[in-house]
């Protein structure tokens, strides 16, 4: 999985002309999933999202506080779009992005695993799927990309590397 956080003093989600939801001081999350993805990675990303540093202390020192302990509020909005990729032409490819109904599961578990962490009333929600109109003032602007990538498979190479007497290493 993979998010940006962006840490605002407002932002909502709208749906259709209705808002949907609304936060004041906090973190706006855009959380995407991505098809090799578990629940190992969703509560991971959850973790990190509440545990991040964004916000100076009492007495000036900077990155020192999280949005718990600021008591500020989180909006969750899913994004597969953060998996693009644009290497080939001007037509983004959505291929490292999870599928419906796997996403939906996945994304619905970093929600709740965010929600478990917190306060439930703190940690808002966008609407899945839907067309969302979203809306923030950034703070600072501070904006921050979080990744909690799947291990990888045993079927997968080890990578390697080459000393200067060309001896290759594994990393």
């Amino acid at each position: 999985m993979k998010a940006i956080l962006q840490r605002v003093t407002s932002a909502s989600v709208t749906v259709e002309k209705q808002l949907v939801s609304q936060i004041g001081r906090g973190i706006l999350v855009l959380a995407a999933v991505g098809k090799d993805d578990t629940r190992r990675e969703a509560e991971a990303l959850a973790s990190k999202v509440l545990k991040l540093k964004l916000w100076p202390d009492d007495e000036g020192g900077t990155w020192k506080r999280s949005v718990t302990d600021i008591s500020g509020e989180v909006l969750c909005v899913s994004q597969f779009t953060l998996y693009a990729v644009t290497k080939k032409g001007n037509k983004p490819d959505f291929h490292r992005s999870a599928g419906g109904e796997q996403a939906r599961q996945l994304y619905d578990f970093f929600l709740q695993k965010t929600q478990e962490g917190y306060r439930h009333d703190r940690v808002k929600d966008g609407v899945f799927a839907a067309m969302m109109d979203v809306a923030l003032v950034n703070d600072g602007p501070v904006t921050v990309e979080l990744n909690a990538d799947p291990p990888i498979s045993a079927s997968a190479p080890t990578p390697t590397s080459q000393d200067d007497a060309g001896v290759v290493k594994r990393m």
